[in-house]
């Protein structure tokens, strides 16, 4: 039984360890786990952003805070990790070394409960030095994915998220 007919070699590119590459792809291709082959996509594509974005010290987890505090200037934490999908203890933990290095900081909300997030100028700064390099490491992939499935793919993954969300 064929589960479904993905031409890997045509969309991935070639490793250290192209036999493990092989061996991986032809283990997935087996699997009717699309959470399992988006993770290891996922996964491929964070570290090839990490790598673009080395020259920063900042990895892309920490990039896309950053970005997404300086487009929300001023939101709570629980805001921010909404916006983000993520819970916010994950997301308190991930604000942690961005405020360490003064890239942020964490004031007071409107109520004494909250907290609020905002960039430091030393964040805009690090945003400006990191943002090109984020721009050529999304070029890259769209460029190799192929701009018609790239746009595809931003597609499928923002329906995904919508029809992943747990229901109320």
């Amino acid at each position: 039984m064929q589960l479904h007919s993905c031409n890997y070699t045509a969309m991935s590119t070639p490793s250290d360890h192209p036999a493990a590459d092989l061996e991986a792809s032809e283990a997935l291709a087996k699997t009717p786990c699309t959470c399992a082959m988006l993770r290891r996509a996922s996964r491929r594509l964070t570290q090839a952003y990490d790598q673009v974005l080395k020259p920063t010290g900042l990895k892309l987890t920490q990039y896309s805070v950053l970005a997404n505090v300086a487009g929300a200037e001023g939101r709570s934490i629980t805001a921010l990790a909404l916006l983000l999908a993520m819970d916010r203890t994950t997301l308190t933990r991930n604000l942690r070394p961005l405020e360490g290095a003064g890239l942020i900081r964490i004031a007071s909300g409107p109520d004494r409960r909250s907290r609020a997030v905002e960039i430091t100028s030393a964040g805009r700064q690090m945003l400006e030095k990191a943002r090109p390099l984020w721009r050529a490491a999304e070029r890259s992939f769209r460029r190799r994915m192929g701009r018609k499935k790239a746009e595809s793919l931003r597609c499928l993954l923002d329906a995904a998220a919508v029809s992943a969300r747990p229901e109320a």
